[in-house]
């Protein structure tokens, strides 16, 4: 590959990456939100032993699981990027100008 080649999609794995990571750091505010929605939505559901209680914990409870498994999946996208990165910045390292 050129290395103009190289240096564009270096750029644009740097851009993604840095937008992943913005993602991730929202993701994790909203994960702490939902975690302690969920959490005191249980509470309520011990403590009244309703049927509507008990299914608001258990939405509560589905959101933050679905805010999990997008921080998981934002988590792998990273590395996945930090690795294309690597690769990028070990064939601008190979190539000669």
């Amino acid at each position: 590959m050129h290395r103009s080649l190289v240096e564009r999609s270096l750029r644009d794995v740097h851009g993604r990456l840095v937008k992943t990571r913005q993602e991730l750091a929202v993701m994790e505010e909203q994960l702490v939100v939902l975690n302690d929605a969920a959490d005191e939505a249980r509470i309520r559901s011990l403590v009244s032993e309703t049927p509507l209680a008990a299914h608001e914990f258990t939405d509560a409870q589905r959101h933050a699981d679905a805010a999990l498994r997008a921080r998981v999946a934002l988590v792998e996208s990273i590395g996945e990027l930090e690795r294309r990165q690597d690769e990028l910045l070990g064939q601008l390292v190979v190539e000669p100008k």
